[in-house]
């Protein structure tokens, strides 16, 4: 007698979220926080933060990240309201089978970061305890299912994680950014200390845009947990401005003051070795199993199963023989590169839920989809070409460039729809 799958036990990856489940807005914020909380982010600022005078780097960061913030919203209040994941908006976006091209895109990148954070993990760890090399290996399968329990649980594991770990990661940043201000002589200290690298400030925002880009674009897996539109925008503002606002702010601080740019770094510089063990395991922990969580729901799109939970194992499986390969090392420029493609997948989106369908999806269970629907992959590929070629912010590009030329479709398409009515009503 085989057990039934609820789409409640699995967190409903093939269905909306009833307004029964919705959660509160401080459940919400504090499991994309710790979504946000992500050390390759910490990186882009380091970058950044040498680049710039504190003044303008400061400008930068909050250009960056309110801009990003900004389109995570978006496609956040349209999760809220529908109650879908952007898997499940893909299929009214791209068809039926189309939408597969987004599940693929989104799940890759998911898995692929997943691969980088366990082998990070593992090598950090031992490089930090001074343990045998040895042990690397065997300590990335821990992590690599390790940090897949609180996915597997579902959206509850990943609130859990994130009300413990969200706290302690914040106030360690707080102690460490203290000291760093103290050892740079105070913020008069900041302002004097002058730029030894040089970067554009569309560059910049792009850096910060792209960086985390692709978990905009996901960040619906748990904004269709709102309760309102209103509730998934706020939510999603502050933690996207400010989660990763700090961290490219901290970043920047470490590249400033120790050269170094991620937080591990800088507090084994500042002398606290333990607590920057617990920081990495803290930080990488709660991004590791959202990350986890996302590609599990693309996935279950993408094979039309509602066993995510078996789908996450299996996804945490993929990334630590990833992991365990080496095959970290390479796929991050794969993985930056792809940050220029999903931008516009978002874009799509916007412009098929606010013109297409009016602000309102028909059901999914009743409606009748294409298996491809061009114009919608047609305006994919003409956001990721115009991202690809733009000298200018390229993350940016790809979503205003192919929310509009969807968005000229559909208003033409209506148009002409009208006119024929009219032309067969004069009849």
């Amino acid at each position: 007698m085989t057990s039934q799958v609820t789409p409640q036990e699995q967190d409903y990856p093939l269905s909306p979220v009833p307004m029964a489940q919705r959660r509160s807005i401080w459940s919400m914020g504090l499991v994309l926080l710790g979504f946000t909380f992500f050390t390759a982010t910490m990186w882009a600022g380091g970058s950044i933060g040498v680049a710039f005078d504190f003044s303008t780097m400061l400008l930068v960061l909050a250009a960056g990240n309110l801009l990003l913030g900004a389109y995570a919203a978006i496609l956040g209040y349209i999760a809220a309201k529908s109650g879908l994941n952007t898997a499940l908006m893909s299929r009214f976006t791209f068809g039926e089978l189309g939408s597969k091209l987004s599940d693929f895109i989104l799940g890759f990148t998911q898995i692929g970061w997943y691969a980088w954070g366990t082998a990070t993990m593992a090598i950090l760890l031992v490089k930090l305890t001074g343990l045998p090399e040895s042990w690397t290996t065997p300590l990335m399968v821990v992590f690599g299912f390790g940090f897949c329990i609180t996915a597997f649980i579902g959206y509850k594991g990943l609130e859990m994680l994130s009300r413990f770990a969200v706290p302690a990661m914040i106030i360690l940043v707080a102690v460490s950014m203290t000291i760093a201000t103290s050892d740079a002589g105070g913020f008069s200290g900041l302002l004097a200390i002058t730029p030894s690298d040089e970067m554009t400030v569309a560059a910049a925002i792009t850096m910060v845009f792209g960086t985390f880009v692709s978990g905009g674009t996901q960040a619906t897996n748990w904004t269709r947990f709102a309760k309102s539109g209103k509730t998934a925008v706020i939510a999603t503002l502050l933690a996207f401005f400010l989660g990763n606002g700090l961290m490219t702010l901290i970043g920047a601080f470490g590249a400033l003051v120790y050269q170094q740019a991620d937080i591990v770094d800088i507090m084994v510089a500042q002398g606290l070795a333990t607590l920057g063990i617990l920081m990495l395991f803290l930080n990488l922990w709660t991004t590791q199993d959202n990350t986890v969580y996302n590609f599990a729901v693309a996935g279950c799109n993408m094979i039309r199963t509602r066993r995510r939970k078996l789908v996450t194992v299996g996804g945490a499986a993929i990334g630590t023989v990833l992991a365990v390969l080496g095959m970290y090392e390479w796929l991050i420029p794969f993985l930056v590169l792809l940050g220029t493609f999903i931008p516009p997948i978002g874009g799509v989106i916007m412009a098929s839920y606010f013109i297409g369908y009016k602000r309102e999806y028909p059901s999914l269970e009743t409606a009748t989809l294409p298996a491809f629907n061009i114009p919608g992959l047609a305006a994919y590929a003409i956001g990721s070409a115009a991202a690809y070629t733009s000298p200018w912010i390229a993350p940016i590009v790809g979503v205003l460039v192919a929310a509009a030329s969807y968005g000229v479709v559909l208003v033409v398409s209506e148009a002409v729809r009208d006119r024929r009515a009219q032309v067969l009503g004069a009849v």
